[in-house]
């Protein structure tokens, strides 16, 4: 069986147990599972699972501090004055491959404010990308390269 599958079942017993069906509880459930199935690894053929999950936390905690500065950075710039964006357009060199990754690294910097995936060339081989700061184009090709790419692509690959 898959192992998550194996861990919402852990959850729900969880649940079942406490008498509690919330959101908490749920969560609770699935760490406590995690952490159950973690302790009996050498039990199951494939590990995967075992580091996939971090490989997801962290994904999900850096997209969502991006998303928390830009969306200050954006607010500064809407309620201030002076205008301290220089907006711009810069070609992304992608390490993504499969129509997955591609789509999951694109949708992932437009979801991001100040940001926006505009187009990808024919070969599939760079994304181009608007960006709301773009202070120095080097800098905003790493940021995005080894910040939101690299933890895609270690959640797919």
């Amino acid at each position: 069986m898959n192992l998550f599958l194996f861990n919402i079942l852990l959850a729900i017993g969880f649940m079942m147990a406490w008498g509690a069906f919330t959101i908490q509880s749920l969560l609770a459930g699935m760490l406590i599972g995690y952490g159950a199935l973690w302790l009996t690894r050498p039990l199951y053929a494939d590990p995967r699972y075992f580091k996939r999950v971090p490989t997801i936390l962290n994904l999900t905690g850096f997209f969502i501090k991006a998303l928390l500065v830009s969306n200050f950075k954006v607010l500064w710039e809407v309620i201030t004055p002076s205008q301290i964006n220089r907006p711009g357009i810069i070609r992304l060199e992608l390490d993504a491959r499969t129509d997955l990754e591609i789509m999951l690294v694109a949708n992932l910097i437009s979801l991001t404010p100040g940001t926006l995936s505009i187009d990808i060339s024919e070969d599939r081989r760079h994304l181009y990308v608007h960006v709301m700061f773009l202070d120095d184009i080097a800098q905003a090709r790493r940021e995005l390269k080894e910040g939101l790419e690299k933890r895609v692509l270690e959640v797919l690959r």
